[in-house]
């Protein structure tokens, strides 16, 4: 994607093995990126959330391994080597424990050290993890590039069904599941840029998406940087919009899914999806391959959420206005009290959504139904 007529990928690894990413705190007002060197900078990173989104934090979770690789001396044993490697791992896996992309990217990076043959070097294994972070990198991106092409047909089976070529698909989303919550496309997005591209009229319902506004702030700045009709709106606006026939497709991403289907996702996914039950709008989610967790049968049960810090929701960040006629000064960003400095918050970041209330899944093997023998008829090889 591009961001003022340059191509970027949210993350990347530069010519001296550091990491760099797209620091997310501060858009959509001011674009910055931020470098980690070592592990440790790039667990603050995913856990302080300069990055978010399924395939990035797997992404990064990789580089992260690979940082850890790097910062090992050349010259120490590989027995100390492997043991640094499980302290880093458990540090990063940590880090976001709903995320299923962050402990399989880390199982990714032990696994290909454990493949190597006992004589390999420290150097060896180093070189070994920072090409399985790039391939990572680079499969992430591909796969949403599928997902867009999947999903794209989606789109394309509603505009034929409009009065006029001219009257777009309307289309709601939730959170951000599109290029910045991954290395490149999206999952979410992937099939509306699709579209898009193609010249067949879309316009996006964006849900600003509360307590951390990722929809209004990152998914409404990546829409407009490409030119894709949208619209935000406040969280609650969804049902109600899907009431009174202005919504055709409700199409989010995950951050784990089971292989019967469930769909762990954004706090408030759950209550789109039984607006979409009840109006009779397709419920579609997007994810790569690395998103499903293929051990866990049951989301509200067994899907650990996790719970921040209550200050995201008793506080709210934007750009600080420095006179009465909507000038603003870019460099100004601040964080204002919502509520009573007193009055308790409760943050839990994810829900759960059954399978039930999920008509379709777009991967970047096909789209199927969200059941366990749809699921399992594109990937045959969990079947055991």
């Amino acid at each position: 994607m591009k961001v003022d007529g340059k191509h970027y990928r949210t993350i990347w690894i530069e010519e001296n093995g550091e990491v760099t990413v797209i620091d997310q705190h501060k858009l959509p007002h001011i674009f910055e990126t931020i470098t980690a060197k070592t592990a440790q900078d790039m667990a603050v990173i995913i856990k302080d959330m300069h990055i978010r989104g399924a395939g990035l934090v797997g992404a990064s979770a990789g580089a992260g391994m690979h940082l850890a690789a790097r910062s090992f001396p050349a010259d120490g044993s590989v027995a100390d080597f492997n043991t640094a490697m499980e302290t880093a791992a458990a540090l990063i896996k940590a880090t976001r424990p709903t995320a299923a992309n962050c402990e399989w990217a880390v199982r990714r990076q032990l696994a290909c050290v454990a493949a190597l043959p006992a004589t390999a070097t420290v150097h060896k294994r180093q070189e070994a993890m920072r090409f399985e972070a790039q391939a990572i990198m680079d499969e992430d991106s591909e796969w949403c590039r599928r997902i867009g092409e999947h999903g794209l047909s989606m789109i394309k089976d509603l505009a034929a069904k409009k009065k006029s070529v001219d009257e777009p698909v309307n289309i709601l989303t939730h959170c951000n599941a599109g290029w910045l919550a991954f290395v490149d496309y999206g999952s979410a997005t992937a099939p509306i840029y699709a579209a898009h591209d193609a010249g067949i009229p879309v316009h996006v319902y964006v849900g600003e998406t509360r307590p951390r506004n990722q929809g209004a702030a990152l998914t409404a700045w990546e829409l407009q940087k490409h030119g894709v009709p949208h619209t935000v709106i406040v969280d609650n606006l969804g049902g109600h919009l899907m009431q009174h026939g202005m919504v055709d497709m409700v199409i989010v991403g995950a951050d784990r899914v089971l292989r019967n289907g469930d769909v762990c996702n954004k706090i408030g996914t759950y209550l789109k999806a039984l607006a979409a039950h009840d109006n009779k709008v397709p419920m579609v989610v997007a994810l790569p391959s690395s998103t499903f967790d293929w051990t866990m049968t049951d989301g509200v049960k067994q899907v650990p959420i996790e719970k921040r810090d209550a200050s995201e929701v008793k506080y709210i960040q934007g750009l600080y206005k420095t006179d009465g006629d909507g000038t603003a000064d870019k460099g100004q960003l601040a964080k204002v009290l919502l509520c009573p400095p007193e009055s308790p918050a409760l943050n839990y970041a994810f829900d759960v959504t059954p399978a039930r209330l999920v008509d379709h899944l777009i991967t970047e093997r096909g789209v199927c139904e969200a059941n366990e023998d749809a699921v399992l008829t594109l990937y045959p090889e969990h079947s055991a």
